[in-house]
């Protein structure tokens, strides 16, 4: 597998499509603030959606699923039998396992939950970025290049669970990992140390996880004073056994 010559990143036409204005306002200003993005067109229907694609054959489509004519997913067919191969990441509240599934099966290239935040966004539009170029700068000679391609592929994020207003799924993922990481359970205030976020932080996106089902707490009894309240990613608690002094709660 050859790769051509890596020059400047050529711009990526987006077109928003959302049945609010000032989402859709929104939206269109995170998108023009990540390189190599651009957006061309915002669209606020599906009938709107498939004319705007015909006329400004974007790269990119930022696809709502409650339009007010059509649902979201049905404007994909329309836009393959139409012969645009345009790719499409769905930015909805919906939530339906459905909808999650109809969307994979479509081709959706990620799908991100609403509301966000502007980072969120971007760590999906650069992982789109650097996957499309990797794409379009492959030259595959055999098989082989075909399954490395693939690989260095990645499925669309599903939904998990929405996380509190206020949290960073970008935060919510380094609490994650950390913990997932960890050689036994953690407390908030170990937590904090490894992830130099504060130990109020911690411990919020500590019990977020425990209130969700992916963390478990047990109490662990001192000397003197409250009993502190350490956390295990379920994966790593899943037969294991509390460490002396441990209580589950």
């Amino acid at each position: 597998m050859t790769t051509t010559a890596a020059g400047p990143a050529q711009p990526i036409d987006t077109l928003v499509v959302d049945d609010d204005f000032m989402v859709a306002r929104v939206h269109r200003a995170f998108v023009e603030r990540v390189s190599p993005f651009r957006v061309v067109g915002v669209a606020r229907t599906g009938e709107q959606a498939v004319a705007a694609v015909d006329r400004l054959r974007p790269h990119l489509v930022l696809l709502d699923l409650y339009l007010p004519d059509m649902f979201g997913l049905d404007v994909l067919p329309r836009l393959r039998a139409a012969g645009h191969d345009c790719d499409v990441m769905v930015v909805s509240a919906a939530r339906e396992t459905d909808a999650v599934r109809d969307a994979v099966r479509q081709g959706v290239v990620d799908y991100l939950l609403k509301p966000f935040e502007f980072q969120d966004l971007r760590t999906r539009l650069e992982r789109y970025a650097e996957r499309r170029g990797r794409l379009l700068g492959t030259v595959v000679r055999g098989q082989a290049d075909v399954d490395r391609v693939l690989a260095g592929a990645t499925g669309p994020a599903l939904p998990g669970p929405a996380l509190p207003k206020g949290m960073s799924a970008e935060t919510a993922e380094l609490i994650e990992r950390t913990l997932r990481a960890a050689d036994g359970s953690l407390s908030a205030s170990e937590c904090a140390a490894l992830t130099g976020v504060s130990r109020v932080s911690a411990r919020r996106y500590l019990e977020h996880f425990h209130i969700v089902g992916s963390a478990e707490v047990s109490l662990r009894y001192g000397v003197a004073g409250r009993p502190e309240r350490r956390y295990r990613h379920r994966d790593r608690a899943a037969g294991g056994l509390s460490p002396a002094g441990e209580v589950r709660a």
